[in-house]
């Protein structure tokens, strides 16, 4: 007797993936330079875990933190605002936000972000594919869990190269 079709086959071969977990303290933290001041922990990139279309990390900016207006020519960002409060600016509209905020940044937009609260604003972000890692890297200062946060600092000298390199938009203001 024959029996009868499954009525649910097989879609292809299904794996499992390999899952990571990165302890707040166990990526790679650097200080920022200003405006942003506060610092960033990059948790996952394709160097670290097998899956190489996106990074991701948090980032902690003090009240009157900035990221300066930029945007990104192949890339797209994801953040998640968990703390604070503050305002985005997405090609030259203007919107406030708050905790449990999510933004998604299209590629070829430029955008700021600003910490206007009195409290440090806290953002998850992914950035697809990676890359954004490499910009903290080339800006940054190596930061150690705990640490007081240094006095000011500028960006390095060739930022203007490291811009191009990364293939980020100039400022509108820069056309």
């Amino acid at each position: 007797m024959a029996s009868e079709p499954d009525p649910h086959p097989p879609q292809g071969h299904i794996t499992k993936g390999r899952s990571v977990i990165v302890g707040p303290d166990e990526g790679r933290s650097l200080w920022q330079p200003m405006p942003s001041r506060g610092y960033v922990t990059v948790n996952l990139t394709p160097d670290n875990m097998p899956y190489d279309t996106f990074s991701s990390g948090i980032q902690v900016m003090p009240p009157g933190g900035m990221v300066r207006e930029h945007g990104h020519r192949q890339n797209h960002e994801l953040v998640f605002v968990y703390e604070g409060t503050g305002e985005v600016d997405i090609d030259g509209e203007v919107t406030a936000f708050g905790p449990g905020t999510t933004i998604l940044f299209a590629r070829n937009c430029t955008h700021w972000i600003k910490n206007t609260g009195d409290t440090d604003m806290k953002m998850f972000w992914v950035f697809f594919p990676p890359g954004l890692e490499d910009w903290f890297y080339a800006i940054g200062r190596d930061r150690a869990p705990g640490e007081a946060m240094p006095e000011p600092f500028d960006r390095p000298d060739n930022v203007e190269e490291v811009m191009a390199k990364m293939r980020f938009l100039p400022p509108r203001s820069q056309g």
